[in-house]
């Protein structure tokens, strides 16, 4: 399996832009290119609504001034997952192992490369490969996971990828934690309130001169494109609180 293990983590990893957005109709199930893939909003947790209702209306240029090349890239997806924790409402990260030859140790979203049983990169293959590569990554059971909406595909361009984000509830929440270590290093949920505490909000500092928003959650350091889709969600969201934009983090 071709994997895009940098997918998403780079200076240049702005949440970004895409041909298609919004949400289909429909709950996606299973993974492989032949299972139904369904898209629904339907039955959410009152406090995910305005994730759904702003992300069905964004538009790209809202999210990132990068477009994907006509015909080029490396199409890969992610898991934006939302669940109910301990302490609320949480998404789900992990940590890149820091055996890996690129983007070592960095937070992200699980997700990766698109592989031929995932399907047409235009149809359902993003949704069919966020869900696999979540479940070769944290063990989660795709079933229980409720697809709500898919954004616009980003790009990045210090990497090439073309990134396509898929949202989803955790409607049926399963044990995770790190299947592979050569590839994962943790596994971890972070509850939205700490997204949002302005305590953990930073603007990151990287040796290109790249600056770009980061959060200081969980013992790690979130930034590149998972923190900017993270601070799109929380500002479309209107979950947002003022923070301290001065706050500089530099990336040791």
């Amino acid at each position: 399996m071709t994997r895009a293990r940098g997918a998403g983590t780079g200076a240049d990893a702005g949440a970004g832009t895409g041909a298609g957005a919004g949400f289909g109709p429909g709950t996606a199930a299973g993974t492989g290119a032949g299972a139904a893939v369904e898209i629904s909003a339907a039955g959410l947790p009152r406090w995910l609504e305005p994730v759904a209702d702003a992300v069905a209306g964004v538009r790209p240029e809202q999210l990132s001034s990068f477009l994907p090349p006509e015909g080029g890239g490396r199409q890969s997806a992610v898991l934006i997952l939302f669940g109910d924790g301990d302490r609320g409402p949480e998404m789900l990260l992990i940590e890149r192992s820091r055996a890996l030859r690129s983007h070592a140790g960095q937070p992200s979203f699980p997700g990766g490369a698109l592989d031929p049983e995932d399907g047409d990169p235009d149809g359902d293959g993003p949704v069919r490969a966020a869900l696999r590569e979540a479940e070769e990554e944290t063990g989660l059971d795709p079933t229980g996971v409720q697809v709500f909406g898919v954004l616009p595909r980003l790009y990045i361009p210090v990497s090439g990828f073309v990134v396509t984000p898929v949202l989803g509830w955790w409607r049926r929440p399963t044990p995770v934690g790190v299947v592979d270590p050569a590839e994962t290093a943790r596994v971890f949920r972070v509850p939205v309130a700490d997204l949002t505490d302005p305590a953990n909000r930073a603007t990151l500092t990287h040796p290109s001169g790249f600056l770009g928003p980061a959060f200081l959650v969980e013992g790690a350091l979130v930034w590149g494109f998972t923190a900017g889709l993270i601070d799109r969600i929380v500002q479309f969201a209107g979950w947002e609180r003022p923070w301290d934009r001065d706050r500089k983090v530099p990336l040791a």
